[in-house]
């Protein structure tokens, strides 16, 4: 029995159809492309460059259409790309991660501590603002150098670990893949007359029901305690709250990528953009304040050092309930803007 073609007359009025997520497909690839080849004849120095950003960005976008849209696509193989466009992001991110997880923490110190460093034989009485105010200079040099060794060597690891994976075999499967993508798509038969907002509706509603799931009314206080016991215990796994939170952040991406698709590259959401840059700070000040907590648990280093890294810890787990508040308060925006 021959197989029946989709009809054009069947699409759903008003469908955004399979073709606008093959098009989409095949621009993010061959943005893919256009950066490996910018890649290739710059090479990269120290910093991470414009061509491995612009990798990043579309090996995300390609592999977030791929979880959304998956049942339009041949299964198989969109299960088989995305962990390795997964893998090949996040290994180019991790040299920039630390690079500018190192420029926070110092940048905090230098804010905490102030210029110049307090004289540590000319404490005021004791429990006064002077006298923490003298401790903490005293031992914010010696953190600030703990953490800049800790985290530049990460960085040289990273930064190493990125140029083999670009220069191995892995990397070559994908980009070869990806090479395929830009000018074939695999839909299945149905994606023809099949419609995406359904499809798209879904990964929003998966978000809300996250982001319902937040504890958006501790979010409004500045600052909770559990959150300082726990980062400076002895337990080194991360943070129990922020978890949740790093899980909404990769949901809103979805969210915006599913509307690129349906909308096209142009579409800006202040809201959303506001939500989404709610969510980076969370994840670098969470971060942060894991690195410090880590620096902080070093072997046989001074009660100074140690008391600097704690305050700085402090400092960025306030930096997280903030960035928690402000993320509260765009979303309510969003959620009072489609209403």
């Amino acid at each position: 029995m021959a197989q029946r073609h989709p009809d054009p007359a069947d699409r759903p009025a008003g469908a955004v159809t399979g073709d606008a997520l093959a098009d989409h497909l095949r621009a993010r690839a061959t943005e893919f492309l256009r950066a490996l080849r910018l890649h290739r004849e710059g090479g990269t120095g120290a910093e991470p460059d414009d061509a491995v950003r612009a990798l990043r960005r579309s090996a995300r976008r390609i592999s977030g259409s791929l979880h959304t849209f998956r049942p339009l696509l041949d299964a198989g193989w969109a299960e088989s790309v995305r962990p390795e466009l997964a893998w090949l992001s996040g290994t180019l991110a991790l040299e920039q991660a630390y690079a500018a997880r190192l420029e926070r923490l110092l940048l905090a110190l230098h804010r905490l501590s102030g210029t110049p460093v307090l004289p540590a034989q000319a404490p005021g009485p004791a429990g006064s603002a002077a006298t923490e105010r003298g401790k903490l200079a005293l031992g914010a040099a010696k953190a600030g150098a703990l953490l800049e060794r800790q985290l530049t060597l990460a960085r040289t690891r990273a930064h190493s670990s990125a140029l083999q994976a670009l220069g191995g075999s892995r990397f070559h499967a994908v980009a070869d893949t990806v090479a395929l993508l830009a000018s074939e798509v695999p839909l299945t038969p149905a994606a023809a007359t099949a419609d995406l907002r359904p499809l798209a509706a879904a990964a929003e509603e998966r978000l809300a029901a996250a982001v319902t799931a937040l504890p958006l009314v501790r979010a409004g206080h500045p600052y909770n305690a559990e959150a300082l016991v726990h980062g400076l215990s002895p337990d080194p796994s991360p943070h129990p709250q922020d978890a949740p939170w790093h899980q909404v952040r990769l949901l809103l991406r979805l969210h915006r990528y599913a509307r690129e698709v349906l909308h096209g590259d142009d579409l800006t959401d202040v809201r959303l953009t506001a939500a989404g840059q709610a969510l980076d700070r969370h994840r670098d000040a969470s971060e942060a304040a894991a690195a410090a907590a880590r620096a902080a648990r070093t072997p046989r280093i001074a009660p100074a050092t140690a008391y600097a890294l704690g305050v700085l810890h402090a400092d960025q787990r306030h930096e997280v309930e903030a960035a928690r508040y402000a993320f509260q308060r765009s979303w309510q925006k969003q959620t009072v803007g489609t209403s």
